[in-house]
């Protein structure tokens, strides 16, 4: 697809000296739902994040086979801390790609930029979008079906929603794919478009892009953004919204929350978020619905998710699941 990220597989998982797992959470992400495409780690010696991956060098990552540089960590302000910049050269220097999904531009680093010149390998700065390659929506239907998972708050499980429905729709032989749409999701599916950071013009042909026209029986899983109730990203979710065209919406839903992330705003009722997301998406899809309700389900006890899924289903007649606890195959039924 023009105008995303296209990354080569096997991984070299680089962690650095990041001072705990959850500074770690891109690269955990990763292995989980592509474990065959890691081939190994690069922890420093006091690194405190540990993927359950073989310890290599950059040299016997790059023996075994790996074709990029996956740097997994995530730190206060996304920077690029100067004693990782020569393990990075280095890893150019063996033949390896760097994809980083750090909010610092790799290519703004003069001694990283210049190896990758030197070698001719590419870098990724998987949290920016290609400049000047994406066109405006233009909301023309297209065949294909596509789903996209949306919130009553970020993050709600929306990736891991996306991925697993994907995973049980290829399981039983349909025609899938996961369409990424920020960092983690744009590793763990090897290409994809970080929608947050496009300008706004440009949200919806993007969207397009990563959703295009397809055989009629196949199905685009399309990963969400934002929500569309939350103040400070409601922008990027509508784009997603009419760029995707989606046939089918499933809310993703965290049950204890009362105010959405980082802001004042409390969650809206369910049924309001359901009835606004499907009136939005009929502005390019007059067709599109929702289908069932993801609920994270992590902070519950087992007895008590199970009471809260079944209580939602009932209320609003749709399949209630937690893709962790329950799996998603109530969700792929309700499209068959």
């Amino acid at each position: 697809m023009t105008g995303t990220i296209e990354i080569r597989a096997p991984y070299l998982m680089f962690l650095g000296d990041v001072h705990d797992q959850l500074a770690a959470k891109t690269a955990t992400g990763v292995v989980h739902w592509r474990r065959d495409d890691c081939i190994g780690q690069v922890r420093f010696a006091d690194c405190k994040a540990d993927l359950g991956l073989s310890d290599m060098t950059i040299a016997e990552g790059r023996a075994a086979g790996a074709a990029t540089l996956v740097i997994g960590a995530v730190n206060p302000g996304g920077v690029l801390p100067d004693h990782w910049v020569s393990a990075i050269v280095e890893a150019l220097e063996s033949g390896m790609d760097v994809a980083s999904g750090l909010h610092m531009r790799l290519t703004t680093q003069p001694a990283v930029a210049a190896a990758a010149a030197r070698t001719g390998r590419s870098l990724f700065d998987v949290r920016h979008a290609p400049a000047g390659t994406l066109p405006t929506g233009k909301g023309t239907r297209r065949p294909g079906k596509r789903l996209l998972t949306v919130g009553t708050d970020c993050s709600v499980g929306k990736m891991y929603t996306s991925l697993a429905i994907a995973a049980e729709m290829k399981a039983r032989g349909w025609k899938a794919d996961f369409r990424a749409t920020g960092q983690t999701g744009i590793f763990i599916a090897g290409s994809g478009i970080s929608v947050d950071a496009v300008v706004a013009d440009f949200i919806s042909g993007a969207s397009e892009l990563l959703g295009p026209a397809n055989d009629p029986d196949h199905w685009d899983v399309m990963e969400g953004q934002g929500s569309l109730f939350h103040p400070s990203f409601a922008g990027v979710t509508m784009g997603l919204i009419h760029g995707s065209q989606p046939d089918a919406l499933v809310l993703c839903h965290e049950p204890t929350r009362r105010k959405m992330r980082n802001v004042e705003h409390p969650i809206p009722p369910i049924d309001a978020c359901i009835r606004w997301h499907v009136e939005a998406a009929t502005l390019t899809n007059p067709d599109a619905r929702c289908i069932g309700i993801a609920v994270n389900t992590s902070a519950l006890s087992e007895a008590a998710a199970a009471d809260c899924l079944k209580q939602l289903s009932d209320q609003h007649g749709l399949p209630a699941v937690d893709p962790v606890r329950t799996g998603v195959a109530a969700l792929v039924d309700a499209l068959a």
